[in-house]
């Protein structure tokens, strides 16, 4: 029986849809593929099903192997990004390509929209690009695309809080061009640590309205906040200090991009490479599907098997808020997964507790959601303790019993 909502509850997550459904939250994505790569395996048999987000990984997809990648979202203006990054992959030069999505800012973007990429878009992405093709020409506070959309303006915002009120634009490239971990983590302690994490930005961190800025609903914050000791501003702390003291930074183009708000040849997303842009360009797209629907719409529309699913941390959310609609969900991921399919997700929580009670349809009757599935639990272990993104609580790898009958 699920819990009623209480008004603040029920305003938080009004908040959050409004954000999510009709802005432009996700910029790039925050999900490590290097992981992806590796817990699924991917070969040109698969068939992925991804939800969308800015589409980064969509793409890394298709450069590891898969056969077809589907990128799905509720939020059309995610998949609007996505069809902007390939319509611009097919009329661009990969200079030019660099400016845009890699530099993340050009005097020339608007010239690059109508002479090539705009012709080659939907109605819908060329109905919102029309009027935002402005957030790549280098103008005004956020000069970047990456200090766009909710996510990239609050990070613009933290930066200039930064630089202004801690004094830390020295301290930060320092810290960016350290040479080794050790000498990170000497920068960090030294000259960044204090001067960062002052009672103002902790009060920040903690507001639910900045949660919904960068997509984290409140009953994905409320499972941090509960479960991590010292909440939520503890565990945002806790996740910077481990990818600064623990990892290297030289390739981590998760937390760069937010920090300079730009990428470089050598530390970017593997589409903005000119290898594998060239791959891109010379027939990998054509593998790709993108569609704005929920998972369940569109895995009921859809024929065919799908091999490899990519859930994100979606199901954070729907189990508090949409505890039915997770169960027709899997129910529809049971029943269009191929044999030896495999799902991975990650969650804000250290543990997820909602997911294996899920009482879902499978081959006729109804299970127990953990009775079907097999966790690969110590790959999975391994994998997370090297996320350079770092700000989930754990991530899951689980391998699906194949056809499922009817739901």
């Amino acid at each position: 029986m699920t819990q009623a909502l209480s008004a603040g509850e029920r305003l938080r997550n009004s908040l959050f849809r409004a954000v999510h459904r009709h802005n432009l939250v996700y910029n790039t994505c925050w999900e490590d593929p290097a992981l992806d790569r590796v817990a699924l395996g991917l070969t040109p048999s698969d068939r992925v099903l991804v939800i969308t987000s800015a589409g980064c990984n969509a793409l890394d997809y298709l450069l590891a192997g898969a056969g077809e990648v589907n990128a799905v979202d509720v939020n059309p203006i995610q998949n609007h990004l996505l069809e902007l990054k390939v319509a611009a992959v097919r009329a661009l030069d990969f200079a030019s390509f660099f400016e845009l999505f890699g530099r993340g800012q050009t005097p020339r973007a608007r010239a690059m929209y109508y002479e090539g990429i705009r012709g080659r878009l939907s109605s819908g992405a060329r109905d919102y690009w029309d009027r935002r093709i402005d957030f790549f020409d280098g103008r005004g506070w956020r000069h970047s695309f990456y200090y766009r959309g909710t996510s990239g303006s609050l990070a613009k915002l933290l930066m200039a809080k930064a630089h202004a009120l801690g004094r830390l634009r020295g301290p930060i490239e320092e810290l960016l061009a350290a040479r080794s971990v050790d000498e990170q983590r000497e920068v960090y302690e030294a000259r960044v640590r204090d001067r960062l994490w002052t009672p103002a930005l902790r009060w920040l961190l903690n507001r639910s309205t900045t949660m919904s800025l960068i997509g984290v609903p409140a009953a994905q914050w409320r499972q941090i906040d509960e479960q991590h000791p010292g909440g939520l501003a503890a565990f945002i702390r806790d996740a910077l200090e481990a990818v600064v003291t623990r990892l290297p930074l030289a390739d981590n183009y998760f937390w760069r991009v937010y920090l300079q708000g730009h990428y470089t040849p050598e530390c970017c997303p593997e589409y903005l490479k000119p290898a594998n842009f060239a791959r891109l360009k010379a027939g990998l797209l054509d593998r790709l599907r993108v569609r704005t629907a929920t998972l369940t719409d569109f895995l009921r529309a859809t024929p065919g098997e799908i091999s490899k699913f990519v859930l994100l941390d979606h199901m954070d959310w729907m189990s508090h808020s949409q505890p039915a609609a997770l169960v027709e969900e899997w129910n529809e991921v049971l029943r269009k997964a191929a044999p030896g399919a495999r799902a991975i997700f990650r969650s804000a929580g250290l543990r997820v507790t909602y997911l294996d009670h899920l009482r879902v349809r499978h081959r006729g009757r109804e299970a127990a959601l953990g009775e079907l599935l097999a966790y690969r639990r110590p790959l999975a272990a391994e994998l997370h303790a090297r996320d350079r993104v770092h700000t989930y609580g754990s991530f899951h790898i689980a391998d699906l019993p194949g056809r499922g009958g009817t739901s």
